[in-house]
């Protein structure tokens, strides 16, 4: 299975949200909470990733593709692909 990671914000709902769906899926995860550091941490996600938009969070990673934030995750939920997402190739 791919490692997953999850880019937080502590007051951020979303993540919070994304969070369960991980947990409710067994999916195991690493958490970086950037609140600390959110502006530093923000531009090198967004370099990191080439986001050109702005980045909202949380940002969540499978392996080393980024799969978007929580309405992504919940896509990928609905529409049973997060097995298949999280194969190792």
């Amino acid at each position: 299975m791919k490692e997953v990671t999850i880019y937080t914000l502590d007051y951020c709902p979303y993540c919070k949200k994304a969070k369960k769906l991980l947990r409710d899926n067994n999916i195991p995860f690493n958490e970086i909470d950037i609140t600390a550091n959110e502006y530093s941490q923000t531009q090198r996600i967004a370099e990191e990733y080439n986001l050109q938009d702005e980045v909202t969070f949380p940002q969540i990673i499978f392996g080393k593709t980024r799969i978007g934030g929580c309405a992504d995750l919940e896509k990928i939920i609905g529409d049973n692909l997060l097995e298949k997402l999280l194969k190792e190739d």
